[in-house]
């Protein structure tokens, strides 16, 4: 049971800033429930490694990481999943990811200087902010965003 979701986007994160971008996420998804628990041994020293907390494929390409779909795991959105995204948004410069759920919703998270923002209704808990409330869009503006 789930959500699923289907990311797609490159962000600018250098790669010299890889490690503190994950030690950060880490740290983020620790603060909420979910199966992700982070540890001292786990292996998920970089943005790469921690691809399956994405709920993404990632590979790195110089200073771009790239996110894709991730055929092979489950791609679950969760409140981990998106603290993951809000946390490394201080070391992105620039950037977007679009996602798309399950049921044809699509938003984007936009990265720029820093920061992130939310495009879009997120069909995982009907938010138009990460960790926001839910909206109840009138159908012809959710139909847009989707």
């Amino acid at each position: 049971m789930g959500y699923s979701v289907w990311p797609s986007g490159r962000l600018h994160l250098p790669e010299l800033d890889d490690i503190a971008a994950a030690s950060a996420a880490k740290a983020a998804m620790a603060e909420h429930a979910g199966w992700y628990k982070p540890d001292a041994s786990s292996s998920d020293d970089r943005l790469v490694d921690m691809a399956c907390e994405a709920r993404a494929s990632i590979t790195r390409d110089g200073d771009w990481i790239e996110f894709d779909h991730d055929d092979e795991g489950d791609p679950k959105w969760s409140l981990q999943a998106i603290a993951f995204y809000v946390a490394i948004a201080p070391f992105v410069r620039s950037g977007v990811l679009h996602f798309e759920g399950e049921d044809g919703a699509r938003w984007s998270y936009i990265y720029a200087g820093g920061q992130m923002s939310q495009q879009g209704w997120c069909g995982w808990d009907g938010s138009v902010e990460p960790f926001g409330q839910y909206v109840d869009l009138p159908s012809q503006v959710r139909s847009t965003s989707e």
